[in-house]
């Protein structure tokens, strides 16, 4: 500006941070990206929100751009996570969903605690993408899980097997094929989980041994009726090939007397949760995303779409509000969960 009296130009400066002539600022950034992936609002009804709002609607590159560069901003917080599930002595938890990127399935797959959650997506289902992840090779604890065999083939783990699924195949059994065994055998499990509760309210570290003995005990007798509900299939033809084919009844009988010490370790450790419903709420949100969306269309946009919703969850499950997670993300200090020692944080 130039001074009409002495003639003299003062010309102001831009807040720090503003570089460019035309440039949003952190928080209308935060605040798509919160539209667009916290709740799945797609690009062009994110733009209406913003335009109703503010009386300007970004263009699609701007979200997308902004999405990337949380991406980028969460990288050392996923690192830190990541490097905390694989020593934590918590149990971990693991599943993992299809997800359709670019034209084809893919799989996503979840590794959480109570605290935490690692999102990654990957081409594969099985050990090969869990070895990729990289976080189940390294541990030494336990990990909770579905019974998917991927998971089984980390034999030097402990295991704990999600229990709300094997109730639902008990019901299935019960009501569908009238065998009252397994009617019988979701009530010791549910009867265990309330004792359970009960001592952990009580403030006991341990449940009665009277108690575990007669769980385990019933748990055996009650198995044992199964079997006999469900002998063993005759032996194929000798030119027959391959396993002899057994019905659904007799292949739970079996996984739930291979894995008794799994399928039973929440009630001899208290750590170890019944089910595995934590993972699937972690999962929960790329199902929603997919419903939305239909798929995912690039396969950045899916790992970029896990490393939010990680931060995302993170956050949330550490007290966090959601938008203002965000907003720190872009101005350079995203959240760390107290517990990430600068030790576990990514350099």
């Amino acid at each position: 500006k130039q001074c009409p009296h002495c003639g003299e130009t003062t010309q102001g400066k831009f807040p720090p941070g503003v570089t460019e002539p035309i440039q949003y600022g952190p928080r209308i950034k935060a605040q798509a990206a919160y539209f667009n992936q916290q709740h799945h609002v797609p690009l062009e009804r994110t733009q209406e929100i913003l335009e109703d709002l503010y009386g300007h609607a970004p263009a699609d590159a701007v979200v997308i751009a902004t999405c990337q560069t949380l991406e980028t901003k969460t990288a050392p917080v996923h690192a830190a996570v990541k490097a905390h599930l694989s020593h934590t002595p918590a149990p971990v938890h693991c599943d993992e969903t299809g997800m359709r990127v670019a034209g084809k399935l893919q799989w996503g797959h979840v590794t959480s605690t109570e605290q935490v959650t690692y999102l990654e997506v990957h081409a594969k289902r099985g050990k090969e993408a869990l070895d990729d992840i990289d976080i189940l090779p390294h541990r030494k604890g336990r990990i909770i899980h579905d019974g998917y065999s991927a998971y089984d083939k980390y034999e030097e783990l402990l295991h704990g097997r999600c229990n709300a699924h094997h109730l639902r195949e008990l019901i299935f059994i019960q009501e569908q094929h009238q065998q009252a065994w397994a009617g019988d055998l979701v009530k010791v499990l549910v009867e265990a989980k309330r004792a359970v509760d009960e001592a952990k309210a009580q403030g006991l570290a341990a449940l009665a041994e009277s108690l575990q003995v007669d769980f385990d005990r019933r748990y055996d007798e009650i198995l044992d009726q199964g079997l006999l509900a469900n002998p063993p299939p005759p032996d194929p033809p000798e030119k027959k090939r391959g396993r002899k084919k057994q019905s659904k009844a007799k292949n739970l009988i079996d996984r739930l007397q291979a894995h008794k010490p799994e399928v039973l370790a929440f009630m001899y450790d208290f750590k170890v949760p019944f089910d595995n419903n934590l993972a699937e709420r972690d999962l929960r949100m790329v199902k929603v995303k997919q419903k939305v969306s239909g798929c995912f269309r690039t396969e950045t946009g899916a790992h970029t779409f896990c490393r939010i919703r990680s931060y995302i969850s993170t956050a949330r499950k550490n007290g966090q509000r959601v938008l203002a997670a965000l907003e720190a993300a872009l101005l350079g200090a995203p959240f760390y969960p107290a517990f990430l020692t600068p030790a576990t944080q990514a350099e």
